[in-house]
């Protein structure tokens, strides 16, 4: 009998060599390269999703696109609102999603959600690497979703040969796999959880949904800076990427506040948000989202704050923006801003320096938006100069007024796209929205300087 060859792969960047090395020489890194079993590359799925020969594969062949059916391409709704926003429409048929967030923040929860929502008539597979099965009936329980659980199938395992067999015996249209960093298999090294494994792992599943017209959903933790634990080619791999993102208390609207968001989307935008709060019964989407960022108070508006009309894809929000200025604690000024992107604040801060005179490099720069929501438009720049500048001086901006526009370095403020949505936005809460020609006439127009 042939005896079975090893080779050593980095676990990572994927690097092979034919011996044992102390250090990659493809990434830099030390004490990477693992012993792993040699697998026979000229061999293609079967039932168990191995490879056979070449010789066993059928031939390749083209088509014109003029015949391919447009109905191949049609979406299923997930039952939930906000998530099909963000997906583009729906679930597209052959699709591969991963959905990335910190532990605890609902991922799972989306998935039973949307697995025991989405309208399709085909059976669910939810496979479970983390929890059993008495677990996920009890959270199924606790969210309400006993009636829908029917067609949801649950498998309690990780490896990937398992899964196999049973994906080709349940034929499901929709797969959640809960999550990534629990596939593992036999054929990629003995340790769950690497990165060789969720990459092999993850195509198998990939290759699966693509072949037999289903869908899959592919839960994945992250790192502590945020970004989904393991390679950036398992980005690459799927359809689309989403982030589930942690806001700030929601007050009446009962729950802490969640954000989804695309970063890659092969089938449609990325400026879509998806927008959820998290209550006793799992997530409940947010019906009036223009609320959710302003905070109602009795009396005057403290100096510091300014409402913005800011655009999240197709829909106009106000947002609260707090900005707090003082003396700076050593020779050089610094920007705290976690809401709002940091090189825009100093880049704003700078044109009122420059255009009004306001002095501000002897001062730490503190925003914040509230609700936590994450602000990337440039519809916020004038909003946030009269934040910055109500903070620095005392004086407090106009009750009920809305403010919108960009700033230019040459202290000009630029028109901003679909100024007609915000306003109507302003306009049903109850705001008066605010745009100017320039700099110092919007200093003017607001504070009367």
């Amino acid at each position: 009998m042939k005896a079975k060859a090893f080779i050593f792969k980095c676990s990572s960047c994927g690097h092979e060599e034919p011996k044992w090395l102390g250090r990659c020489p493809e990434c830099g890194e030390w004490n990477t390269l693992t012993e792993t079993a040699q697998t026979d590359a000229g061999r293609s799925h079967s039932k168990t999703g191995r490879r056979g020969s070449l010789a066993e594969r059928e031939a390749p062949r083209s088509f014109p696109l003029s015949s391919v059916d447009p109905q191949e391409g049609k979406r299923v709704s997930s039952g939930i609102g906000e998530l099909d926003r963000v997906l583009g429409g729906g679930i597209m048929k052959r699709s591969a999603v991963l959905l990335g967030g910190e532990p605890g923040i609902g991922k799972s929860t989306l998935l039973l959600q949307a697995a025991a929502a989405a309208q399709t008539q085909g059976r669910i597979l939810y496979i479970s690497g983390e929890e059993s099965a008495g677990q996920v009936r009890m959270r199924a329980d606790r969210l309400g979703l006993a009636e829908s659980l029917g067609r949801i199938e649950v498998c309690c395992t990780g490896r990937i040969e398992d899964i196999t067999l049973i994906l080709e015996a349940v034929k499901p249209v929709l797969i959640m796999a809960d999550s990534a960093q629990t596939l593992h298999s036999d054929e990629a090294g003995p340790a769950p959880g690497t990165v060789n494994q969720m990459k092999f792992c993850s195509y198998e599943l990939i290759s699966w949904v693509k072949e037999h017209d289903a869908a899959l959903f592919l839960a994945a933790h992250v790192t502590k800076d945020g970004l989904i634990s393991g390679p950036k080619t398992l980005e690459h791999m799927v359809d689309t990427v989403l982030y589930f993102e942690q806001g700030g208390n929601t007050g009446a609207h009962g729950g802490d506040c969640r954000f989804l968001r695309a970063v890659k989307n092969r089938f449609g935008s990325i400026d879509e948000i998806g927008i959820f709060t998290m209550g006793e019964g799992g997530l409940e989407v947010v019906a009036d989202p223009s609320l959710l960022f302003l905070v109602r108070r009795e009396g005057a508006v403290p100096p510091g704050i300014a409402i913005a009309a800011v655009l999240e894809g197709s829909r106009s929000l106000l947002v609260e923006l707090q900005a707090l200025t003082v003396p700076a604690k050593g020779s050089i000024s610094r920007v705290f801003s976690g809401s709002i992107e940091a090189n825009r604040v100093s880049r704003t801060a700078a044109a009122l320096e420059k255009h009004l005179g306001l002095r501000l490099s002897d001062q730490d720069l503190y925003v914040n938006v509230a609700g936590g929501i994450r602000i990337s438009e440039v519809g916020v720049e004038l909003a946030l100069a009269a934040a910055i500048y109500s903070a620095r001086t005392g004086i407090a901006l106009p009750a009920a007024t809305a403010i919108a526009g960009e700033i230019s370095l040459a202290g000009e403020v630029l028109p901003v796209r679909r100024l007609a949505v915000r306003e109507k936005t302003a306009q049903g809460l109850g705001f008066s929205l605010f745009t100017a020609s320039g700099l110092k006439s919007a200093v003017t127009g607001l504070f009367g300087a």
